[in-house]
């Protein structure tokens, strides 16, 4: 197999990511709320994750509210109407978010641009309490700010479950995906593009297309962030017209900060479905013709549902195409030989932040591919 020469490290081309966690009171006592704010932000523009983690007050609606110190300007945002006047900023919640139970936690993102520095809010209160008082906060929303900005998102399309966020790409209004999602690979780009194509989908009007070319320069990925910690399931659906070839693709990577910053892919070679740990080229199954027969091969002119779950307190891995899991594509901590004996040889605990789906060939095999539904949460989404 051959080795990779590089990772693909990050969303953007020149990302950077960072974690602000907002609370405080005395340790007896439970704050407002809770903030985090992970940041990925290229030279004049950035992307932001902010999940909310509420006191001990449940609330029947909310509203976050910060001001930004810099010329920060909000362009777009999910999962929450965001309303901007100024410095000011109000992000209040979707009737599908609304309630928020004590201790429960809602995320959101938005996409804006800035020049200069990109610092982050510290100023955070939900429906009007600061994030470090430890009044509770009240059930109705302040009053927003005048004549603001406004961008918001539709609610999330059906067969989204109880996903952390869900995307048809039916709100995309450009020609490459945009919101929470960044193009782009950090290492290597050639001749493959990314695009919206409205003439393909799997549900409504919209997928985005990833024209993959042959060769080791052409990757072509569109990403967002997930979250690092806990079980992560996700789950897309595919279509691709070239078979998987002899040699190793990979259509979906996640980079695993508990790896040395170096990507879980998945994707195939000898034709067939197949995960390969980009650290030490380890793959799942083990390519042999015994571990290729426990997988199963990506049906060409046809949408296929692909979901996986990552354990990594357990070091464990489980995947299905088209609900019915692949035995090829297991890791369940006990050595399976021909599957996972390789794969197992060291620990692993992996801790994935990003999700990038596209193409990247290390040989000179190319293909088109179309992706649609995508959702990623804690529980499983299912097809």
């Amino acid at each position: 197999m051959h080795r990779f020469a590089a990772a693909l490290a990050g969303l953007c081309l020149a990302a950077a990511g960072t974690t602000a966690v907002v609370a405080a009171g005395p340790a007896a006592a439970t704050p407002a709320c809770e903030v985090g704010y992970r940041v990925n932000q290229w030279q004049t523009g950035f992307t932001a994750e902010i999940t909310v983690t509420n006191g001990a007050t449940a609330l029947t609606s909310w509203a976050l509210t910060w001001h930004y110190s810099g010329n920060q300007s909000v362009t777009s945002a999910w999962n929450a109407t965001v309303r901007q006047s100024g410095a000011a900023v109000t992000a209040e919640s979707l009737p599908y978010n609304a309630a928020l139970p004590a201790g429960g936690t809602v995320s959101f993102g938005l996409q804006g641009t800035f020049s200069g520095t990109n610092a982050e809010p510290a100023d955070f209160a939900l429906n009007g309490v600061a994030c470090g008082d430890t009044a509770p906060p009240a059930t109705t929303t302040p009053t927003t700010p005048t004549t603001p900005t406004t961008t918001t998102s539709a609610p999330p399309p059906a067969g989204c479950g109880a996903a952390t966020f869900c995307d048809d790409f039916e709100q995309q209004t450009g020609s490459v995906p945009a919101g929470r999602w960044t193009v782009g690979a950090a290492n290597c780009q050639g001749t493959g593009t990314v695009t919206v194509d409205t003439a393909v989908a799997h549900a409504g009007t919209r997928s985005v297309k990833v024209a993959g070319g042959g060769n080791y320069c052409n990757h072509a990925f569109f990403g967002t962030s997930v979250p690092g910690s806990g079980v992560l399931y996700g789950r897309f659906w595919v279509r691709h017209t070239t078979p998987l070839p002899a040699g190793h693709v990979t259509f979906l990577a996640l980079r695993d900060t508990a790896d040395g910053g170096r990507d879980l892919r998945a994707g195939g070679q000898n034709r067939a479905l197949q995960w390969n740990r980009e650290s030490d080229d380890a793959t799942l199954p083990a390519q042999s013709p015994a571990g290729v027969a426990q997988s199963v091969s990506l049906p060409t002119g046809t949408w296929s549902c692909f979901e996986f779950e990552i354990d990594g307190a357990a070091g464990q891995l489980r995947t299905w195409l088209g609900s019915a899991e692949v035995p090829g594509l297991v890791v369940d901590g006990v050595p399976t030989p021909d599957v996972d004996q390789q794969w197992l040889a060291r620990t692993w605990h992996p801790a994935v932040t990003d999700l990038r789906l596209g193409w990247e060939s290390y040989g000179s095999d190319a293909d088109t591919l179309w992706f649609d539904d995508v959702a990623v949460g804690s529980t499983r989404i299912g097809c």
